[in-house]
């Protein structure tokens, strides 16, 4: 499937971005080991989340559909799946997952496409194995055989709110106490939700990093929660809005913990505005109205050390916006984009040239000199939904035709994605 996009004046409108990925997912799993039924308003089902329902379904779960979104109702006892859980393209399901099921007398075999399937799972294997769950492979297929499981002290080897996530899940069947360490707090998702449901969760931050702790848990309370938008998703219509002159856009009821809000650090860098109104907050998350307001000439940003957990899928399209920065944009310490669902930063750097960037590559990162007048290409995603919807923005300003091949790959995480931006852009 391809895409194409070209030149255009302006973005304009109120638009609510898709619900969040991250926080469905969340709702589902969380749904599968509460105490009775819960309620989840404005899911997002897309292809990623709808394996997590999948596979818990495959053990269990029983669901409704209402006028606005599901009623789940949850076993008393998972049941042992028939054959293996295919998730998709999706290591958060893979993931998270794996640390439920290492914690119940069920033996699953989890399995993915292409994509996951080179995607690194010892940093989930290795602590369950600590905790006493049997993890056969460090890569997809993964066999878990769970058991009767001990907490640990456990400190990931990078920010990750996957590893925290499967061993604090792990943790609420495990004897004693469950612990993660990370050098730098990553999505606090998971702590936020478990916290509204009941599960005492508690946080403390030290001179070596912020330490969260869970201790075997009563089944948390069912819960009602309407999933708000997703700032990830809407991160695409924001650049664009703030790259092209003259926008009047408002991203409305869009997730703003601070663990994700790296971009909105970025676009004080930049000179651009993003002001919040209307916010509150639901199950621990704050909610709020994002207004952007364009620079005409955007200044250089950094993005490194604690920033980047906080933005690490924002990256491919603020790496759009650095073309446009008068002078040279820095990303480092992003070494977890080598192995995100492609290497993204050789494949960002492949694309950007091809349109006319100058950009050096590291290890860890990227720089990005600006402003570029970019010209348009033929951009393969390598099944890399991000990279997609990144370069179809990178479409609205440049000069001539750009081709998304591989489009299908959107329709991971964002299946309205091209007619959502057709619908607000003007030329």
């Amino acid at each position: 499937m391809r895409l194409s996009f070209g030149r255009v004046a302006t973005l304009a409108g109120t638009y609510r971005p898709p619900s969040d990925k991250s926080l469905t997912h969340r709702a589902l799993l969380l749904a599968a080991i509460a105490d009775g039924p819960s309620r989840i308003r404005r899911p997002l089902l897309a292809e990623d989340t709808r394996a997590t329902l999948r596979c818990l379904m495959a053990m269990g779960l029983s669901t409704e559909a209402t006028e606005d979104g599901l009623r789940l109702t949850p076993a008393q006892e998972w049941s042992q799946p028939s054959e293996p859980l295919d998730c998709g393209n999706s290591g958060t399901t893979m993931r998270l997952l794996s640390g439920l099921i290492a914690s119940r007398p069920v033996e699953a075999t989890l399995v993915g496409d292409a994509s996951l399937s080179r995607r690194p799972m010892r940093r989930i294997a290795e602590p369950l194995r600590l905790m006493g769950a049997t993890v056969e492979g460090d890569a997809p297929p993964l066999l878990v055989r769970g058991a009767d499981l001990k907490g640990i002290a456990y400190r990931t080897p990078v920010p990750s709110a996957q590893i925290k996530s499967c061993v604090l899940l792990a943790g609420l069947r495990a004897s004693g106490t469950t612990s993660v360490a990370e050098e730098t707090l990553s999505r606090d998702h998971t702590e936020n939700m478990l916290a509204a449901m009941g599960v005492p969760v508690e946080r403390v931050v030290e001179p070596n990093g912020t330490h969260t702790t869970v201790v075997r848990a009563a089944r948390p309370v069912g819960f009602e929660f309407s999933v708000p938008a997703d700032v990830s998703s809407g991160a695409f219509f924001l650049v664009a809005a703030a790259l092209l002159p003259d926008s009047r856009l408002l991203c409305s009821e869009v997730g703003v913990n601070p663990t994700r809000t790296g971009i909105l650090d970025v676009f004080a860098q930049c000179g651009i505005g993003a002001d919040l109104e209307n916010g509150h907050v639901q199950m621990g998350e704050p909610i709020a109205d994002i207004r952007v307001t364009p620079c005409p000439t955007p200044r250089p940003f950094t993005v490194s050390g604690a920033l980047v957990p906080r933005l690490i899928d924002e990256i491919p399209v603020l790496a759009v916006l650095a073309t446009q920065c008068d002078g040279v944009s820095m990303v480092r310490d992003a070494r977890e984009l080598r192995v995100k669902e492609s290497d993204r930063i050789d494949l960002v750097a492949r694309n950007l040239r091809a349109m006319g960037a100058t950009v050096e590559t590291f290890d860890d990162g990227l720089a990005i000199s600006g402003p570029t007048k970019l010209r348009g290409t033929v951009v393969e995603t390598e099944g890399d939904h991000r990279i997609g919807m990144a370069f179809a923005v990178a479409g609205l300003i440049a000069d001539g035709e750009t081709v998304i091949e591989g489009a299908e790959a959107i329709a991971t995480s964002f299946p309205t994605f091209a007619e959502d931006l057709w619908d607000l852009t003007y030329v």
